[in-house]
């Protein structure tokens, strides 16, 4: 008798004879009715990379990018939460506008330089600055002789334009970069002399005293909290000091029995008087009374003025130190100053910045409280018909970022019920809250962001309504 060498099946009658195999599919979009198992259905990751709709997200995010959103859905199909066919969708849905975790939002704050949404916007001309640095830019090269030239000269030169005559100027990090950097150069192992008064502390837990002490100086504290004369600072000069430094309190204020000596007297003293004015206004604002500028504190004699870049200036983020050329020629020599200066991007920002139309800021702070209104009920009465319950608010804003404390700006919202805030901070809108009212604070907001703002308020709120218009 011969036997069939061939092994014998049995396929039980219920069983489809083209039940799938556990051989991965060779797209994408394979079919997952036929088996009881959703792993059996996974498409490849190469075959879903090869997908042409994902052509166009792997060219502007990166292959890397858009494989992690490939590999977390093939996982939501090994569970059974996501259908195979429908794998490429959900890979889209996930992936990012932008290669970056940072995404834009709209600032209806109130808050018109909110720190933890990036403080100062950028004008066009600076995006437009950032767009034509980002490749190779002559940051450090003279195309006229065809040698190394000196760095960021554009910016600079924008700088010095803007500050008094005969002002040097140099640009850092940021403003805490440029504290560190004159007191590292000038006061290492000598003594600050600073009133107690403004021994500061601003976002984050960042003490003042902590900043120049970590250079190798010494503080040297005068007066009392609310009262400090020229004379105690007189006193405290010797051979150890380095000089005399002058904070304003930009976040807070101290009211009633007060003095603080002015810029002038300081500047007699004999010794290099540093001002640290904060907020970064080159000159006199008539919104801002109380707040230092830079110019109106160089001519009063201060020998360096410190400042903020992405402030009230309305730039990148960014130190500058102005004033006394031999000064900054001894900061500029440091070793320091070579890990505290900034790349081409903000210098191209900064100098576009200075060069070129006022600053979104500038158009925030000048803002007219009747366009606001007018802005407010416009952006009311077309969210009104799909939803009832808003209304226009009378409110103030403020500067923010540690500027002009106390100073109040008249300003109009849009108000609508407080539950609808954790929907509109997912789709980027972030207003403030207010007892059982969400406000969206036009001061903080240019007009061009109106029509972007009712838009996502509608899609976010009321879909269905928005699909119809």
């Amino acid at each position: 008798m011969s036997v069939d060498p061939r092994p014998h099946t049995t396929t039980p009658p219920d069983t489809p004879a083209d039940t799938p195999s556990d051989t991965p599919s060779d797209g994408p979009r394979a079919a997952t009715a036929t088996t009881g198992d959703p792993r059996r259905a996974v498409p490849r990751t190469d075959a879903v990379l090869a997908d042409p709709a994902l052509r166009d997200a792997r060219e502007r995010l990166g292959r890397r990018l858009v494989k992690t959103a490939v590999t977390d859905a093939q996982q939501r199909v090994r569970d059974g939460e996501l259908a195979a066919n429908d794998l490429v969708t959900a890979v889209l849905a996930a992936l990012p506008e932008h290669a970056t975790t940072l995404r834009p939002v709209l600032n209806a704050t109130g808050v018109l330089l909110h720190t933890n949404l990036g403080r100062a916007p950028l004008s066009d001309a600076a995006r437009d600055a950032l767009t034509a640095a980002a490749g190779c830019a002559d940051v450090e090269y003279d195309l006229a002789t065809g040698r190394r030239g000196p760095r960021g000269t554009g910016a600079l030169t924008a700088l010095r334009d803007a500050c008094p005559p005969g002002t040097d100027v140099q640009i850092v990090n940021n403003n805490a970069a440029a504290l560190t950097l004159a007191a590292t150069a000038l006061a290492q192992g000598r003594e600050i002399i600073v009133s107690r008064g403004e021994l500061v502390e601003i976002g984050d837990g960042f003490r003042l005293p902590d900043l120049l002490t970590a250079t190798g100086a010494r503080i040297r504290e005068v007066g009392t909290t609310n009262r400090t004369t020229t004379a105690d600072y007189a006193d405290a000069l010797g051979p150890d000091t380095g000089f005399v430094l002058k904070v304003h309190p930009s976040n807070f204020r101290i009211e009633g029995f007060t003095y603080a000596p002015p810029v002038n007297e300081l500047a007699a003293l004999g010794v290099p008087l540093i001002v640290d004015i904060g907020s970064g206004l080159l000159a006199p604002h008539p919104a801002l009374p109380g707040e230092p500028d830079a110019r109106t504190v160089l001519r009063g004699g201060a020998h360096l003025v410190t400042a903020s870049a992405d402030k009230l200036l309305g730039g990148p983020q960014a130190g500058l130190l102005l004033g006394d050329p031999g000064l900054l020629a001894r900061l500029r020599r440091h070793p320091l100053y070579r890990a505290l200066r900034v790349d081409k991007l903000t210098l191209a920002a900064l100098e576009a910045t200075l060069r070129g139309p006022l600053p979104p800021v500038r158009a925030l702070l000048d803002a007219d409280p009747r366009d606001l209104r007018r802005r407010a009920e416009t952006l009311a009465a077309a969210l009104a018909t799909a939803l009832p319950d808003v209304r226009v608010t009378a409110t103030t804003a403020v500067v923010g970022g540690g500027g002009a404390p106390g100073v109040r700006l008249p300003s109009h919202a849009v108000s609508l019920p407080a539950a609808t805030e954790p929907a509109l901070r997912a789709a980027r809108v972030i207003g403030r809250l207010d007892h059982d009212r969400l406000l969206l604070d036009l001061r903080s907001l240019h007009p061009s962001d109106d029509e972007e703002l009712h838009t996502t308020v509608l899609t976010t709120l009321t879909p269905t309504a928005a699909e119809e218009n």
